[in-house]
C-alpha cells in the first residue's frame, strides 16, 4: 500500500494561534507580506488584524481584500500586480478556502509566470516553488490551509479549474477556534459539511491508505460529534476547537487520497450558478454516498461506526444505508436544501454540467466509475 504524502511543514491548532504568525513569518525569512483576505469590509478587518501581528515581529505588509467566493483568474492577477508593485516577498492568506485558493494562484503566477489556464491540465505543472506561504485559517472545513489544491474559475466563461501541484502546499498553517467564533450558523453548516464530504470521499478513494483512512474516520466521528453543537452554539469554543481538527484531519486525508463524484459534480455547479462550494457538496453527497455504496459497501459500513450510525451485528449494505441516511439527517439539522433545485439549478443545465463533471480531475479516484455521461447526468437529477 504504497503513499506519497504532502502537507505543511508546520501546522498549528489551538487557541490563540494567530499571535504565533509573526514568530513563524519570520522563521520563513518574510520581510514584507502581501495579506491576502476576503472581499468586502470584513476580510479587511482579518487583513489588518494579521498586518498587526506581523507588525509586532517587525514585518511589513500589504493587504489585499480581494478575493471573493469562488475566486477567479482575474482576482488572482490583481493579487499578482499589487505583490509586485508592493515588493513583497511572502504571502499570507486569512480566511476561508476562497482566500488561500486565491492566494496559491497567486504565488504560482509570481513564480512560474503565464495564466491560471496554463496549470490546470494534469498535475505538477510549476517548475518552481512558490514563495514563502503562511496560510490562516477562519473557517473550520475547507482544508486549504494544508492541501497542494487550489480551484480558481475562469471569469470569462465562469469554468473552474482545478489546479494540483505539490508546490501549492503551504508552509505554515494556522487554525485558531477563537478566529471561529464569529461564524454564522449558515457558514459553519456550509464549511463543516465541506469537510464532511472531504473526509468521506477520502475514505472510500481507489488510492486511498491507511494514513488517509486514518484521518479520515477520525475526521469523520469530529464532524458528528461537534458539528450540530458549533451550528447552534457559535459561541462554544470547544465545538469550534472540534470542528478545527477535523477539517484539518479532512484537508490532510483528502489531499494525499483524493476526492470523488461530489466535488466533480460540485464544481461545474457552483461555478455555473455561483453557488456555496459546501452547500453543493451536502445535497449531492447522500446520492452520491448511494451511487458508491454499490462498490465500497465495507468501507461505507465503517463511516457509519464512525458516525455513530453503524453496529457490527448489521451486515454491510445495511450499515452504509445508516451512514447514507446519517448524512441526510444532520443536512436537516443543519438546514440545508433538499434539493438542488431548490438551489435554482435547472434540469435543462444538466446535460452541460454533466460533461463538465466527467472532466474534473476530482472524479478520477470514485470508487464506482460511471459507464458513461447519461449516469452522470442520473446522479443530476437524483439530487434536484
Amino acid at each position: 500500500m504504497p503513499g506519497t504524502y504532502y502537507m505543511p511543514g508546520v501546522n498549528l491548532i489551538h487557541r490563540g494561534a494567530l499571535n504565533d504568525a509573526g514568530t513563524w513569518a519570520r522563521n520563513l525569512g518574510g520581510h514584507n507580506a502581501l495579506i491576502v483576505a476576503s472581499t468586502g469590509s470584513y476580510g479587511a478587518q482579518q487583513g489588518q488584524m494579521v498586518a498587526a501581528v506581523l507588525a509586532r515581529s517587525g514585518i511589513e505588509s500589504t493587504i489585499y481584500a480581494g478575493a471573493g467566493p469562488n475566486p477567479t483568474d482575474e482576482m488572482v492577477m490583481q493579487g499578482v500586480q499589487l505583490y509586485k508593485g508592493s515588493h513583497c516577498d511572502f504571502l499570507v492568506a486569512i480566511g476561508g478556502g476562497s482566500a488561500m485558493d486565491c492566494a496559491k494562484g497567486i504565488g504560482l503566477i509570481v513564480s512560474n509566470g503565464g495564466t491560471i489556464g496554463q496549470y490546470g491540465d494534469g498535475v505538477d505543472q510549476a517548475t518552481h516553488d512558490l514563495p514563502p506561504f503562511m496560510a490562516i485559517n477562519t473557517t473550520a472545513g475547507t482544508g486549504s490551509e494544508v492541501t497542494s489544491v487550489a480551484v480558481i474559475t475562469q471569469a470569462e466563461h465562469h469554468h473552474k479549474t482545478t489546479i494540483m501541484d505539490w508546490r501549492l502546499t503551504p508552509d505554515v498553517s494556522i487554525n485558531d477556534p477563537e478566529l471561529m467564533l464569529s461564524m454564522p450558523p449558515a457558514l459553519t453548516a456550509a464549511t463543516g459539511m465541506d469537510a464532511l464530504s472531504h473526509a468521506i470521499e477520502a475514505y472510500v478513494s481507489t488510492v486511498a491508505t491507511a494514513l488517509t483512512d486514518a484521518l479520515a474516520h477520525s475526521s469523520i466521528a469530529l464532524v458528528f460529534q461537534w458539528l450540530p453543537i458549533a451550528y447552534e452554539q457559535g459561541s462554544n469554543i470547544g465545538a469550534r476547537e472540534g470542528m478545527c481538527h477535523a477539517a484539518f484531519l479532512a484537508g490532510l486525508a483528502f489531499n494525499n487520497s483524493g476526492l470523488g463524484y461530489v466535488h466533480a459534480l460540485s464544481h461545474p455547479v457552483s461555478g455555473k450558478y455561483g453557488l456555496p462550494h459546501g452547500v453543493v457538496n451536502a445535497v449531492l453527497l447522500p446520492t452520491v454516498m448511494r451511487w458508491n455504496a454499490a462498490l465500497a459497501g465495507t468501507k461505507m459500513a465503517r463511516i457509519a461506526v464512525a458516525m455513530g450510525a453503524g453496529h457490527p451485528w448489521r451486515t454491510d449494505r445495511e450499515n452504509a444505508d445508516k451512514a447514507i441516511s446519517a448524512v441526510i439527517d444532520l443536512n436537516r439539522r443543519l438546514q440545508m436544501p433538499s434539493g438542488l433545485s431548490k438551489m435554482g439549478v435547472e434540469e435543462a443545465d444538466i446535460p452541460q454540467l454533466a460533461d463538465a463533471a466527467l472532466q474534473e480531475l476530482a472524479g478520477t479516484t470514485n470508487p464506482h466509475k460511471a459507464a458513461s455521461v447519461e449516469q452522470i447526468q442520473q446522479l443530476y437529477r437524483q439530487s434536484l
